[in-house]
C-alpha cells in the first residue's frame, strides 16, 4: 500500500538554516553558502513531530542538515528509529552528472559518493541523485548520465542505500527523456515522480511514464496567493498514481505562504483517500 511521507521541504521556513552548494570554476571546488532561515524545530527534533502529526516517512534534503559529523548522523538515525519513523530518502539536491566541464563532472561524481556514505550513516533507506543539466532526449547526455547513476548505484548498494533519480532538472524534464534514462539505467536506479516538474498540456500522460519505475511521488499541488492548492487540478494528479496502481512513498510538497503545517494539512485532507 502507498504511505505517507512528506519532504522538508516542506518545512524549510521552520527548520533552521539552509546551507547550499556551488561548484566555483575559479577554484575547481565546491562552496557552502548559508541562507537564514528561523529555526523552530531542529533536525533531530522532527521525526518525533511527524510520527505525531500522522506521517510514516520523511525525505530529508541535504542542505537540512547542519553537521555531517559520524556523531550527529548517529543522533539522526537514532532519532527517526526511537519516532518509528521510516528515513526514506536523502535528497541530494546538487550535482550536474551531465556537465560538460570533465573536472566538475568529476568533483560531482565525487561529492555524491561522499553524500551516499553519508546516507548510509543517517539511516536513510535512499538517495536522490540528479540526473542532469543537460537538454532532454539528448542521447549523449543521456549515456553519461546513465553511465554514472549505475556507478554510483552499485556503490550505494555496497553501503546498504538505494539509488534514485526524479523528474527534476532539465535532462529529465520531459517524459520521453526519463524513459530513455531509465531504460538504459535498467535496475540500477529507480525514480521519483514529481507533479510540479512535468508541463502541460501533457504532464498527466507523462506521469503514467515514469510512476511504473517511481518509488516515492512528491505530491505538489498549485496554490493561490493565500496558499489554497487547485483541489481538481490535484485530484487529477492524483488519479493518475490511482491508475498506475502506485505502491510506494506520497510525499507532500508545501511551499506556499502562511503556516507550513497548514498548508501541508490541506493537502494532506485530499491524499487521505489515496493512501
Amino acid at each position: 500500500m502507498s504511505y505517507l511521507s512528506v519532504s522538508t521541504w516542506s518545512l524549510h521556513r521552520l527548520l533552521g538554516p539552509l546551507r547550499f552548494t556551488a561548484w566555483n570554476a575559479e577554484t575547481g571546488k565546491h562552496e557552502q553558502s548559508v541562507q537564514e532561515q528561523p529555526q523552530a524545530l531542529t533536525l533531530l527534533e522532527l521525526p518525533a513531530e511527524l510520527a505525531r502529526r500522522g506521517y510514516q516517512a520523511a525525505e530529508v534534503c541535504h542542505f537540512h542538515f547542519p553537521s555531517v559529523e559520524p556523531a550527529y548522523l548517529h543522533q539522526l538515525r537514532e532519532a527517526f528509529s526511537a519516532a518509528n519513523l521510516s528515513f526514506d530518502t536523502l535528497l541530494l539536491d546538487y550535482g550536474d552528472l551531465t556537465s560538460e566541464d570533465a573536472m566538475k563532472r568529476e568533483e560531482d561524481i565525487r561529492f555524491m559518493r561522499e553524500w551516499i556514505d553519508i546516507a548510509a550513516l543517517a539511516g536513510a533507506k535512499q538517495i536522490r541523485i540528479i540526473a542532469g543539466d543537460a537538454k532532454p532526449d539528448q542521447d549523449e547526455a543521456i549515456r553519461m548520465s546513465a553511465d554514472a547513476l549505475i556507478e554510483l548505484g552499485r556503490y550505494a548498494t555496497e553501503k546498504g542505500v538505494r539509488v534514485i533519480s526524479e523528474n527534476f532538472k532539465a535532462l529529465t524534464s520531459t517524459g520521453s527523456s526519463c524513459v530513455k534514462l531509465l531504460e538504459r539505467v535498467g535496475d540500477a536506479a529507480d525514480f521519483i515522480t514529481d507533479f510540479g516538474n512535468f508541463k502541460y498540456p501533457t504532464k498527466y500522460e507523462e506521469f503514467a511514464l515514469t510512476l511504473p519505475r517511481s518509488v516515492s511521488v512528491h505530491a505538489k499541488a498549485q496554490y493561490d496567493g493565500d496558499g489554497l492548492p487547485d483541489r481538481e487540478e490535484f485530484i487529477r494528479c492524483l488519479e493518475t498514481v490511482r491508475t498506475a496502481k502506485f505502491n510506494g512513498a506520497i510525499v507532500l510538497i508545501y511551499d506556499g505562504p502562511g503556516d507550513m503545517w497548514a498548508g501541508l494539512d490541506r493537502i494532506k485532507e485530499i491524499v487521505a483517500e489515496y493512501l
